[in-house]
């Protein structure tokens, strides 16, 4: 069994910064294909970033050049940092794992860009 609890999330302004964290217990994420994804109102949920065991960094075209995905094995957590926001990636961001076939989710943390 695998718990993520995400954090980090807030209200910022356009063009501004946040780096959302996801801390796993249970099992060690090192073995994990992590992700993270974003949910709008009204919308449905998609990836935003995945990293695979060996490091390997895939992102959406939104977030490509602003968003940095990345995993810290000692610290069993992942991080999502976030540049230049903008209002629309205001959504409620989830980090979710995949181990030996099972996908994990945290609750999510809200995002909320300002105009």
């Amino acid at each position: 069994q695998v718990q993520l609890v995400e954090s980090g999330g807030g209200l910022v302004q356009t063009g501004g910064s946040l780096r959302l964290s996801c801390v796993a217990s249970g099992r060690a994420l090192s073995d994990a294909r992590m992700a993270w994804f974003r949910q709008a109102p009204g919308k449905e949920r998609d990836v935003v970033a995945t990293i695979t065991t060996l490091g390997i960094t895939h992102y959406a075209d939104a977030v490509k050049g602003r968003f940095t995905i990345s995993r810290d094995s000692a610290k069993n957590t992942v991080y999502l940092q976030m540049f230049s926001l903008k209002p629309e990636d205001t959504a409620v961001y989830y980090c979710s794992g995949r181990l030996n076939g099972i996908d994990y989710w945290g609750k999510g943390t809200l995002v909320t860009v300002s105009s």
